[in-house]
């Protein structure tokens, strides 16, 4: 396996790092805007007197606008390019913070909180693309990754927010838009990315970048021929996707975006404070334990960042993923026979958080990257946004019924009924997910056009 072409010069090395944080703020505003539901909702609930269904629809408006904008950011940065769409999606953001922050009733809340989805579902659709396009193979992981990293981060500085500022839930929501901002303007000095040029038959512009990211004319050279020869400038339809030798792709990148969020994670970072609180913890003490959770999702993404280009990205996901399950028998085990109490609140607690670290550090880590890796050029951004619908359709699934499931069956089956689902999910990446680790987005193509893509056809 060559991967030369792929490489960067040192004299490149600081526009790269700049694509790299400038567009890893998409993450920041998708954890963020995500995450400060969590501690809003506390204050939202009195305020508007909010059921365990009214908080499920405020929650998950966001997750209904997440499934839209996913769908159409594919075909529209497919149409417009990727530096294009992200620039609009950046104003959505915006736009999003100061809807949400100035309703007055649950149904402009869950209005606000959808219009702001568009948003939320397009960064993760066009981003982790857009980043993937433009690095070079052996940092590609990290720097895709990079993008979950931010999304942590947001996620845990929506929990600093919330506890520094609980009860002022349209401050946290205004905020927002300064990252929103930054994104938008950071934007405006970054590429295009060469991928999308070359799709649209415009190699010479795409040759210009591929010299200004790569710092040497001749690697630039290399890595243009590289993909002029896998693409013939077309542009698929929804019907292609559909083709026998594409199916592999997504059924990896879907099956991924699915079970990363049917086996619960999102469940736990959207309603850790209410579950808590419901336990016996104080508010307080509900809000500090989730900061908690925060700074456990931040450091294994940080881990995972550099483990998905040193030992791989599927051989982490089964590392990993067993430990989870382990963790979320023990959550179960606490709330057999009612809430925990005395010891077992504790123990509770440190269950949620390896549960939170190792699922976290695994599928939450590989799904974008993933989805950016397998697809190929000509359908990518269609199919990726294939695959984003599909994780945010099953994230509204299990956000629309945590609460309900814990209220019918109890915390305990439900806790078990995400091992169980995160036990099939070990097992469909032993037999569905390939290792990308090193391998051009060219390369990983041509696997599939030969039929080595699959762990079982390549032997393993």
């Amino acid at each position: 396996m060559n991967t030369e072409h792929a490489q960067v010069e040192p004299s490149a090395r600081r526009i790269i790092l700049a694509i790299i944080l400038i567009a890893a703020l998409g993450g920041m505003l998708y954890g963020y805007d995500t995450g400060i539901i969590s501690s809003a909702l506390l204050s939202i609930s009195d305020d508007f007197q909010l059921t365990d269904f009214g908080k499920e629809a405020v929650t998950s408006a966001i997750l209904v606008g997440g499934i839209v904008g996913a769908f159409v950011s594919g075909p529209i940065s497919d149409r417009i390019g990727r530096k294009r769409t992200i620039l609009l999606v950046a104003l959505l953001f915006c736009a999003g913070g100061v809807l949400t922050s100035i309703v007055t009733d649950t149904l402009s809340m869950i209005l606000a909180r959808f219009f702001l989805g568009l948003a939320v579902g397009a960064i993760t659709q066009i981003m982790p693309v857009y980043i993937a396009e433009l690095s070079p193979a052996a940092i590609r992981g990290g720097s895709v990754v990079l993008f979950q990293v931010m999304i942590a981060v947001g996620q845990l500085l929506s929990y600093v927010i919330g506890y520094l500022i609980a009860g002022h839930w349209r401050i946290m929501f205004l905020l927002a838009i300064i990252p929103g901002l930054a994104l938008f303007i950071g934007m405006l000095r970054l590429p295009e990315s060469p991928r999308w040029l070359v799709s649209g038959g415009n190699k010479q512009a795409a040759l210009k970048i591929l010299q200004r990211v790569r710092g040497n004319d001749t690697l630039a050279q290399q890595e243009l021929d590289t993909i002029s020869q896998v693409n013939h400038n077309e542009q698929g339809s929804w019907r292609d996707l559909r083709t026998p030798w594409v199916r592999p792709a997504l059924v990896a990148a879907i099956g991924i975006a699915i079970l990363c969020q049917l086996t619960g994670i999102n469940a736990v970072i959207y309603y850790a404070p209410t579950i808590l609180r419901d336990a016996g913890f104080t508010t307080n003490a509900s809000l500090l334990a989730t900061i908690g959770v925060g700074v456990v999702l931040t450091v294994v993404t940080l881990l995972g960042s550099w483990l998905v280009d040193k030992i791989g990205r599927r051989k982490l996901m089964v590392l990993f993923i067993p430990v989870s399950i382990v963790a979320l028998v023990v959550l179960g085990a606490c709330f057999v026979g009612g809430n925990p109490e005395g010891s077992e609140k504790w123990i509770a607690v440190a269950a949620m958080l390896a549960y939170i670290a190792f699922n976290g550090g695994s599928l939450s880590v590989i799904i974008w990257l993933i989805n950016s890796e397998v697809i190929p050029l000509f359908v990518r951004g269609k199919g990726t946004g294939l695959a984003s619908v599909s994780l945010w359709t099953a994230d509204l699934l299990v956000t629309l019924s945590t609460l309900s499931l814990i209220s019918t069956f109890g915390a305990a089956a439900t806790f078990w009924g995400y091992a169980v689902i995160s036990l099939f999910a070990f097992i469909f990446v032993l037999l569905c997910v390939p290792e990308t680790k090193g391998r051009t987005l060219e390369e990983i193509e041509a696997s599939l056009r030969n039929g080595t893509f699959r762990p079982t056809q390549r032997g393993g």
